[in-house]
């Protein structure tokens, strides 16, 4: 029996593991964006709560240095509102005494890093602990001038800066001052006269209820607290800092390099017309890029396939091709030395019969090569199969000729049994099966093409058999039927009517659609050989509908 009457029984394979679609992995499918966005995130949140926890640490620090010295003032203020001090003087009409103010400031204990100045009811400064203490403050001498500069021009820009700064500081003490003869207490921060940045604190002097005057203090040690503050936030910044670099380093190992060999990689398949690339180190790596790596090998690999088996099918087709060649060279040679008529009449039905043998082998051929575009071009899509098997079943009962082979079709499976697959390559398959069948069942005989359902395989449940009354397959054939141009017919069987194209077609066809097709001969209860069956296993669709 030819190889294109029977399909070779294998064995169920299981679904390869790239061919399975991969399942989306964490962050919108995608590990390595995850880990991306957690690395800047966390650069990002070490940064933001390092400027809320300056920025809180500040405020408190600022009013807790406000409150002490509000609390220092009021008990300041008592004191001095006491005639019992001698600070406060004079009978009905009570003010401060300038002299007694100084010395009793002096006497008193003031802080390092605060000072004290105390304002009468005109808002005149009377008492300031700079200039009663004997601490004598001081500021570093400027850089030396370069030689040849005039003392008068050194610097006329930077003294009128100066001179603007020292007239803002003052006008912010005045307004504190007059705030403070109203009665009320005043806390800021502001800029000192040395420029420096102070919290001030002005309390009114009372005398009973009559405002005697104010007693500013203030504490000029915010700088240093802030730049302290500042300097506690660079381990924050630091730390930021390394997580970037070092999310930085991690994209430039896992993402940048890997990206590049691979590159690499194809490239060299390029130049070097190699046949696979392969990169085991990155083939075991669960993200995008070991998918990638993944995905360029069983890339190359299967065109390496092809190329191999478009090679081997070029082999074979030259092969094929010189057989109906060297026939029609010998006949031609042979015509010219004949001497009879009948002799002449025999080498032309040869010529004809080679000729028919070609053409039908170029056909095959042609049709053969145009399949894997047709499959690759062709959009999967919901069939019926039922509907199918009807349609091209009811073509052969419609064209039956007398003497021809009838073909019946039976379902046992439900109503309607849909696929995903090509309606047009399939519809090829069974009329290459149904063709191959036909030819091979004796007269009177007929093929039976069958549609059922079965979990033998569940991953192909939906199963085509077509049974014929033929001689069989023979057993040692039973898997090299589907080898392309192999044929074996039975005696007086017309030469040339087939290519051995038809079968492996079948196959081919088949497990394009993901399924499997086998031959196996029905026998009787005795063992004789009641014909050949060849069986087609299909994945069935989740939903499908009728085409």
């Amino acid at each position: 029996m030819a190889s294109d009457t029977a399909t070779a029984k294998a064995e169920p394979a299981e679904t390869a593991e790239d061919d399975r679609p991969r399942r989306p992995q964490r962050f919108g499918g995608s590990r390595l964006g995850g880990f991306i966005l957690a690395l800047n995130l966390l650069s990002l949140l070490i940064l933001f709560v390092g400027a809320l926890l300056l920025n809180e640490w500040t405020r408190g620090l600022i009013e807790a240095r406000q409150e002490t010295l509000t609390a220092q003032a009021e008990l300041l203020v008592q004191v001095l509102g006491e005639p019992q001090i001698g600070v406060t003087r004079g009978e009905p009409t009570p003010y401060l005494d300038p002299i007694e103010a100084s010395r009793w400031l002096r006497d008193n204990f003031i802080p390092e890093g605060q000072r004290a100045r105390l304002f009468d009811v005109d808002g005149i400064l009377v008492a300031d602990s700079y200039t009663v203490t004997e601490a004598i403050p001081g500021e570093p001498l400027p850089p030396a001038l370069p030689a040849g500069t005039p003392p008068a021009a050194a610097a006329p820009e930077a003294q009128a800066r100066d001179a603007r700064d020292l007239e803002r500081a003052r006008a912010a003490v005045a307004e504190e001052v007059e705030i403070a003869l109203e009665g009320r207490s005043s806390a800021t921060v502001r800029t000192s006269e040395s420029g420096d940045r102070v919290v001030s604190v002005s309390i009114p002097v009372r005398h009973v209820e009559q405002v005697l005057g104010v007693l500013t203090l203030e504490a000029g040690d915010v700088d240093e607290t802030l730049a302290a503050q500042r300097l506690a936030l660079m381990p924050f910044a630091l730390v930021a800092l390394f997580v970037s670099l070092l999310s930085s380093l991690l994209l430039h190992l896992f993402v940048a390099r890997p990206v590049m060999r691979l590159s690499a990689a194809a490239d060299a398949v390029r130049l070097q017309r190699a046949r696979a690339i392969s990169l085991p180190d990155l083939d075991h790596r669960k993200d995008e890029i070991g998918d990638l790596a993944r995905s360029l090998e069983t890339m190359t690999e299967t065109l390496s396939d092809r190329m191999d088996a478009i090679e081997r099918f070029a082999a074979d087709v030259s092969h094929e091709i010189k057989n109906p060649l060297t026939s029609i060279r010998s006949a031609l040679e042979t015509l010219p030395l004949v001497k009879t008529e009948a002799q002449r009449e025999k080498l032309t039905g040869l010529l004809q019969q080679d000729v028919r043998r070609l053409d039908r082998l170029i056909t095959d051929i042609s049709n053969a090569s145009r399949l894997d575009a047709e499959l690759n071009r062709d959009r999967p899509r919901p069939i019926d199969l039922t509907v199918l098997l009807s349609e091209i079943v009811g073509v052969y009962q419609a064209n039956l000729q007398g003497g021809g082979v009838p073909v019946a079709f039976t379902a046992s499976t439900p109503e309607h049994a849909p696929i995903r697959g090509r309606d047009g390559p399939l519809g090829q398959v069974f009329r290459n099966l149904i063709d191959n069948a036909r030819s091979f069942s004796p007269p009177g005989g007929e093929v039976r093409v069958s549609l059922s359902r079965d979990q033998i395989d569940p991953d192909r449940p939906v199963r085509v058999r077509v049974d014929d009354e033929g001689p069989g397959v023979p057993p040692e054939n039973l898997e090299t039927v589907f080898e392309r141009f192999y044929t074996s017919r039975p005696r007086g069987t017309a030469f040339g009517t087939n290519s051995g194209l038809g079968l492996s077609i079948v196959k081919q066809i088949v497990e394009a659609h993901g399924g499997r097709v086998w031959a196996e001969n029905r026998t009787g209860p005795d063992g004789e050989t009641l014909g050949a069956r060849f069986e087609v296993a299909l994945p069935a669709a989740a939903t499908g509908r009728r085409t």
